[in-house]
């Protein structure tokens, strides 16, 4: 302090780029009694700026302050450097912020100082202002501002998790609660991607701080013309008649699965910001409970199974819709479907005043490529309301999370495609599989009987299918053959998938005539072959004879009988082009 002969010195500590924010966190914290934020917001203040003032005191303090610290940097073999200059001469018995005499000395955010009762009060009123507008570097320093006053034991944290596939109405219910008119909000920069952030976490200091950073979003297709934007995380200050509280939203990550949606409101303690707590977590809920996003929407998860049965997340499928007219099928089983499926749903309410049963299940059976994809299809495009839940095999796992789906979305369609991987007869079945078909089982028998639940399940072999499962009334409630294609139904296929094609009737009925025993997909694909031949012929202009038998040929012939049954030719079919 050599040539500093001000009455008041002030202290200045330069950025040395080496010595760690913690040593000088701890410097400030216990040789200048500095608060946890007060010493973050000056470390921040250092590196952006090259140094920062500790304070302004007495000659005789200003000594004895220098030397304790030049002390503990040189015992810690840092080149932390503190210099002192001039400071302003300011009485010790004035109020620091209009200079008028002031008698009692208040705590501001943890640092003792003189105010008088005037500036007193008006800190007290103006307190809100001074948040919106008052720059932070770090979340802990954010919150112990908006809750000054208030002594950290007497704060209280609550929280609730959501499932991560709710994250866009979760979100849709924070932006409504505490996003109109917040007093600041922030973005907080993650550490670590594992690591769940809380308000415990968001008042470390010093090297483990969380930084105030952009707020980072998202964006979650949830099937409309424009995605969810969701935040990774978000900080709120807020105020409601004169109640101070906080919001955070978080990630709660594991490794390899659906990130769930944290909330936690932090607000002092009393019935009345109990009251308020247990409110607005009532309305998020009832907001998540309520699931506009995803309701009506045919969906799946986008993972399979780990072990645990954990899933990563949830996929919106957007599938064109399917008329009546373009579902091939005989009139006959087009009734059933009808009557079982379509006006079932109709007369759900008659029955429930009835006191009948409204939930149900369908076995679509039949071979492979007969169109039971595509009967599914027909059938979610025409159930207004309805959300569709989409169950492979490989992810009767997740059937606990899709049921819990199931319900939250209702009413809801759930179909579980090759039903006979799972349930086939228990005496082939291993202990794991054997588990997976009693959580089917018990979920389908489960239900209550009000619940809009339908179930459609799929087979390409119902001999294979377990009894208790095919043949016990409440699981299964129709049974409906999707068979292989008539003769009708054959030149209709013909005539749907070759639209495109110059094709006459008499084209059509020898197409029709020469694929007895094909499935639909075998005349979808014959189709394509014979576009391909007319183009090879002349641009695709005209179709010939010649053009569906070379792609006959090639399906039906020229690669053997295993090409035959990869495509969806039925014997009949390959002897038809022999004796042809």
């Amino acid at each position: 302090m050599n040539g500093v002969e001000a009455g008041y010195v002030r202290l200045v500590i330069h950025d040395d780029k080496d010595t760690p924010q913690e040593f000088v966190i701890g410097l400030l914290r216990s040789v200048f009694n500095q608060s946890v934020s007060d010493a973050i917001e000056l470390m921040a203040t250092i590196e952006i700026r090259g140094k920062a003032v500790c304070g302004t005191y007495p000659r005789a303090v200003a000594q004895a302050l220098l030397q304790a610290s030049q002390e503990r940097i040189l015992a810690s073999g840092h080149r932390l450097v503190m210099t002192a200059e001039a400071g302003e001469n300011v009485e010790a018995d004035r109020c620091k912020l209009c200079g008028n005499f002031a008698g009692d000395k208040i705590r501001l955010v943890r640092m003792t100082t003189l105010i008088c009762d005037d500036c007193t009060l008006a800190v007290t009123d103006n307190l809100i202002d001074v948040t919106r507008t008052k720059q932070f570097h770090f979340a802990s320093a954010a919150i112990e501002w908006h809750f000054a006053g208030i002594p950290q034991d007497q704060l209280i944290a609550t929280s609730r998790q959501f499932p991560g596939h709710m994250r866009p109405d979760v979100q849709a219910a924070v932006d409504k609660l505490f996003s109109a008119s917040p007093l600041r909000f922030f973005g907080i920069h993650e550490r670590h991607r594992y690591e769940t952030l809380t308000f415990a976490s968001l008042s470390r200091f010093g090297d483990v701080a969380h930084a105030i950073a952009p707020a980072q979003y998202q964006e979650v297709e949830i099937g409309e013309a424009e995605p969810v934007k969701c935040l990774d995380n978000g900080l709120w200050l807020c105020v409601a008649d004169d109640l101070r509280y906080a919001v955070l939203l978080s990630a709660h990550r594991e490794h390899g699965e659906e990130a769930g949606v944290r909330i936690e409101i932090l607000a002092p303690a009393g019935s009345a910001s109990a009251e308020f707590v247990r409110r607005s977590f009532s309305d998020i809920e009832k907001a998540v409970d309520a699931a506009h996003c995803y309701r009506g929407k045919v969906l799946s998860f986008d993972a399979g199974a780990n072990y645990r049965g954990s899933s990563r997340g949830l996929m919106v499928h957007r599938l064109p819709p399917v008329e009546r007219a373009n579902v091939i099928l005989p009139e006959a089983t087009l009734k059933l479907l009808d009557r079982n499926v379509l006006n079932f749903v109709e007369d759900r309410t008659q029955l429930r005043r009835l006191g009948q049963s409204t939930r149900k299940g369908i076995l679509l059976y039949g071979p492979p490529g007969t169109g039971k994809t595509h009967t599914i299809r027909y059938l979610a495009s025409n159930l207004p309301g309805h959300t569709t839940l989409i169950i492979t095999a490989g992810q009767i796992a997740l059937l606990g999370a899709y049921m819990n789906l199931a319900r939250l979305l209702q009413p809801t369609m759930v179909v579980i495609e090759d039903v006979d991987l799972i349930a086939r007869n228990r005496e082939t079945m291993g202990p794991c599989e054997e588990t997976l078909l009693n959580r089917l089982l018990n979920e389908m028998d489960g239900l209550k009987e009000d619940a809009d639940i339908l179930f459609i399940l799929t087979t390409n072999r119902p001999e294979q299918l377990e009894g208790a499962l095919a043949n016990r009334p409440g699981r299964i409630d129709q049974a409906i053959e999707i068979p292989l294609p008539d003769d009708a139904s054959r030149k209709k296929l013909i005539q749907l998938y070759g639209k495109g094609l110059a094709l006459d009737e008499a084209l059509v009925s020898e197409a029709a005539g020469r694929t007895k025993g094909v499935s639909a997909a075998f005349i979808k694909e014959l189709m394509r072959r014979t576009a391909q031949a007319s183009i090879g012929r002349d641009v695709g202009t005209t179709i010939r004879l010649a053009d569906i038998g070379e792609a006959l040929d090639d399906m039906l012939f020229a690669s053997g009988k295993l090409n035959v049954k990869l495509l969806g030719g039925a014997q009949e079919a390959h002897q038809e082009m022999i004796n042809g």
